[in-house]
């Protein structure tokens, strides 16, 4: 029998931040719909489609501490 693989972002929480249908506005605490006009970015509503693309990754922390001696073999 045909398994069919989940998605990515099948498991995602909906909200306009990452929907297809939201652009950022100048605010950067309000999205754009096309469905609802001008909403929070965690509003949701029965229109949400997941767009991977609109997600922003969060930023690695820094390594800190480490100098060339920690890395050579000697």
């Amino acid at each position: 029998m045909f398994r069919k693989h989940p998605t990515p972002g099948q498991n995602v929480e909906p909200a306009c931040e990452y929907c297809e249908y939201g652009r950022r506005a100048a605010d950067p605490r309000m999205i754009l719909c096309e469905k609802k006009g001008v909403v929070s970015p965690y509003y949701r509503c029965k229109k949400f489609v997941y767009d991977p693309i609109q997600r922003i990754p969060r930023r690695q922390p820094k390594l800190s501490g480490f100098t060339a001696e920690d890395f050579s073999l000697d």
